[in-house]
Protein backbone atom coordinates (compact mmCIF):
# COMPACT_ATOMS: atom_id res chain seq x y z
CA UNK A 1 0.00 0.00 0.00
CA UNK A 2 1.41 3.36 -1.04
CA UNK A 3 2.00 6.06 1.56
CA UNK A 4 0.23 9.38 1.00
CA UNK A 5 2.77 12.15 1.55
CA UNK A 6 1.92 15.84 1.47
CA UNK A 7 4.61 18.29 0.41
CA UNK A 8 4.31 21.93 1.45
CA UNK A 9 7.08 23.94 -0.16
CA UNK A 10 8.04 27.52 0.51
CA UNK A 11 10.70 29.89 1.67
CA UNK A 12 9.28 29.76 5.22
CA UNK A 13 10.96 33.07 6.00
CA UNK A 14 9.53 32.74 8.61
CA UNK A 15 7.06 29.87 8.83
CA UNK A 16 3.84 31.09 10.50
CA UNK A 17 0.57 29.72 11.84
CA UNK A 18 -1.06 29.98 8.41
CA UNK A 19 1.43 27.43 7.04
CA UNK A 20 0.79 25.09 9.97
CA UNK A 21 -2.99 25.36 9.64
CA UNK A 22 -2.83 24.59 5.90
CA UNK A 23 -0.61 21.55 6.50
CA UNK A 24 -2.80 20.22 9.29
CA UNK A 25 -6.07 20.75 7.39
CA UNK A 26 -4.78 18.97 4.26
CA UNK A 27 -3.31 16.15 6.37
CA UNK A 28 -6.67 15.64 8.07
CA UNK A 29 -9.02 16.16 5.12
CA UNK A 30 -7.11 13.92 2.69
CA UNK A 31 -6.08 11.32 5.26
CA UNK A 32 -2.39 11.74 4.50
CA UNK A 33 0.24 9.69 6.30
CA UNK A 34 2.57 12.67 6.65
CA UNK A 35 3.19 16.25 5.56
CA UNK A 36 6.75 17.23 4.74
CA UNK A 37 7.67 20.91 4.84
CA UNK A 38 10.13 21.54 2.02
CA UNK A 39 12.05 24.81 2.37
CA UNK A 40 13.50 25.90 -0.94
CA UNK A 41 16.95 27.28 -1.49
CA UNK A 42 16.02 29.77 -4.18
CA UNK A 43 12.50 29.66 -5.60
CA UNK A 44 12.14 30.40 -9.33
CA UNK A 45 9.29 32.90 -8.85
CA UNK A 46 10.71 35.24 -6.18
CA UNK A 47 13.94 36.78 -4.98
CA UNK A 48 14.87 36.43 -1.32
CA UNK A 49 16.70 39.28 0.36
CA UNK A 50 15.71 39.05 4.01
CA UNK A 51 19.18 38.46 5.44
CA UNK A 52 18.29 35.07 6.90
CA UNK A 53 20.32 31.98 6.11
CA UNK A 54 19.12 28.53 5.12
CA UNK A 55 20.18 27.43 8.61
CA UNK A 56 17.96 30.12 10.21
CA UNK A 57 14.94 29.06 8.17
CA UNK A 58 15.54 25.38 8.93
CA UNK A 59 15.94 26.08 12.66
CA UNK A 60 12.65 28.02 12.74
CA UNK A 61 10.91 25.21 10.85
CA UNK A 62 12.24 22.56 13.24
CA UNK A 63 10.96 24.54 16.22
CA UNK A 64 7.55 25.13 14.60
CA UNK A 65 6.75 21.47 13.88
CA UNK A 66 8.36 19.98 16.98
CA UNK A 67 6.01 17.52 18.64
CA UNK A 68 3.68 16.96 15.68
CA UNK A 69 3.94 13.22 14.90
CA UNK A 70 2.99 13.58 11.22
CA UNK A 71 5.00 16.68 10.31
CA UNK A 72 8.59 16.43 9.09
CA UNK A 73 11.09 18.35 6.98
CA UNK A 74 12.38 17.50 3.49
CA UNK A 75 15.68 19.33 2.84
CA UNK A 76 16.33 18.21 -0.75
CA UNK A 77 15.88 21.71 -2.21
CA UNK A 78 17.68 23.46 0.64
CA UNK A 79 20.76 21.37 -0.12
CA UNK A 80 20.84 22.35 -3.81
CA UNK A 81 22.56 25.44 -5.11
CA UNK A 82 20.66 27.80 -7.38
CA UNK A 83 17.00 27.87 -8.28
CA UNK A 84 14.80 24.88 -7.48
CA UNK A 85 12.14 23.62 -9.85
CA UNK A 86 9.37 21.45 -8.43
CA UNK A 87 9.50 19.09 -11.42
CA UNK A 88 13.20 18.26 -10.85
CA UNK A 89 12.72 17.85 -7.11
CA UNK A 90 9.65 15.65 -7.35
CA UNK A 91 11.27 13.48 -10.03
CA UNK A 92 14.14 12.77 -7.61
CA UNK A 93 11.79 12.13 -4.67
CA UNK A 94 9.62 9.76 -6.75
CA UNK A 95 12.71 7.82 -7.87
CA UNK A 96 14.00 7.55 -4.29
CA UNK A 97 10.58 6.67 -2.84
CA UNK A 98 8.51 4.81 -5.47
CA UNK A 99 6.06 3.62 -2.78
CA UNK A 100 4.94 7.17 -1.99
CA UNK A 101 2.10 9.07 -3.63
CA UNK A 102 2.84 12.78 -3.38
CA UNK A 103 0.29 15.52 -2.74
CA UNK A 104 1.86 18.88 -3.53
CA UNK A 105 0.11 21.58 -1.47
CA UNK A 106 -0.19 25.07 -2.96
CA UNK A 107 -2.19 28.20 -2.26
CA UNK A 108 -4.75 29.59 -4.68
CA UNK A 109 -2.19 32.15 -5.93
CA UNK A 110 -0.01 29.28 -7.16
CA UNK A 111 -3.03 27.39 -8.56
CA UNK A 112 -3.58 30.36 -10.88
CA UNK A 113 0.14 30.34 -11.77
CA UNK A 114 0.33 26.59 -12.62
CA UNK A 115 0.31 27.13 -16.42
CA UNK A 116 3.67 28.90 -16.00
CA UNK A 117 5.36 26.17 -13.92
CA UNK A 118 8.42 24.47 -15.39
CA UNK A 119 7.49 21.14 -17.08
CA UNK A 120 3.93 21.34 -15.74
CA UNK A 121 2.61 18.65 -18.13
CA UNK A 122 5.10 16.11 -16.75
CA UNK A 123 4.78 17.37 -13.17
CA UNK A 124 1.04 16.63 -13.00
CA UNK A 125 1.96 12.99 -13.77
CA UNK A 126 4.29 12.90 -10.73
CA UNK A 127 2.14 14.60 -8.08
CA UNK A 128 -1.45 15.31 -7.15
CA UNK A 129 -1.74 19.06 -6.68
CA UNK A 130 -3.76 20.18 -3.67
CA UNK A 131 -4.99 23.76 -3.80
CA UNK A 132 -6.00 25.71 -0.72
CA UNK A 133 -8.05 28.89 -0.68
CA UNK A 134 -6.39 32.26 -0.13
CA UNK A 135 -7.87 35.73 0.02
CA UNK A 136 -8.34 37.42 -3.37
CA UNK A 137 -7.54 34.32 -5.49
CA UNK A 138 -9.69 31.89 -7.45
CA UNK A 139 -9.27 28.14 -7.25
CA UNK A 140 -9.42 27.52 -10.99
CA UNK A 141 -6.91 25.64 -13.11
CA UNK A 142 -6.77 23.75 -16.40
CA UNK A 143 -4.76 21.11 -14.47
CA UNK A 144 -6.04 18.46 -12.07
CA UNK A 145 -6.10 20.02 -8.61
CA UNK A 146 -7.84 18.68 -5.49
CA UNK A 147 -9.24 21.58 -3.48
CA UNK A 148 -9.20 21.71 0.30
CA UNK A 149 -10.90 24.58 2.06
CA UNK A 150 -8.89 25.88 5.00
CA UNK A 151 -9.72 28.59 7.54
CA UNK A 152 -8.83 31.96 5.99
CA UNK A 153 -5.90 33.34 7.93
CA UNK A 154 -4.46 36.51 6.41
CA UNK A 155 -0.92 36.11 7.70
CA UNK A 156 2.12 36.34 5.46
CA UNK A 157 5.83 36.03 6.08
CA UNK A 158 6.38 39.48 4.56
CA UNK A 159 3.81 41.00 6.96
CA UNK A 160 5.62 39.40 9.91
CA UNK A 161 9.01 40.68 8.72
CA UNK A 162 7.53 44.16 8.30
CA UNK A 163 6.00 44.10 11.80
CA UNK A 164 9.37 43.11 13.30
CA UNK A 165 11.15 45.93 11.44
CA UNK A 166 8.59 48.41 12.79
CA UNK A 167 8.87 47.06 16.35
CA UNK A 168 5.32 45.70 16.39
CA UNK A 169 4.14 42.56 18.16
CA UNK A 170 4.14 39.24 16.30
CA UNK A 171 2.55 37.35 19.20
CA UNK A 172 -0.02 34.74 18.07
CA UNK A 173 1.16 34.93 14.42
CA UNK A 174 3.91 32.33 14.89
CA UNK A 175 4.60 29.54 17.37
CA UNK A 176 6.21 30.94 20.53
CA UNK A 177 9.39 28.89 20.03
CA UNK A 178 9.84 30.50 16.57
CA UNK A 179 9.32 33.98 18.04
CA UNK A 180 11.99 33.19 20.66
CA UNK A 181 14.41 32.06 17.95
CA UNK A 182 13.79 35.25 15.92
CA UNK A 183 14.37 37.42 19.01
CA UNK A 184 17.48 35.51 20.16
CA UNK A 185 19.04 35.79 16.69
CA UNK A 186 17.90 39.38 15.94
CA UNK A 187 16.28 38.29 12.68
CA UNK A 188 14.40 40.70 10.40
CA UNK A 189 15.35 43.79 12.37
CA UNK A 190 16.15 46.91 10.35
Amino acid sequence: MKRKIGILGGTFDPLHLGHLIIANEVLDRLGLDEVKFMPNHEPPHKDRNTGTTAENRLAMLERAIEGHPKFSIETIELNQAGRSYTYDTMKILKEKNPDNDYYFIIGADMVEYLPHWYNIEELVELVQFVGTNRPHNKLESPYPVKFVEVPMIEISSSMIRDRIKRGMSIKYLLPDQVIRYIEENYLYES
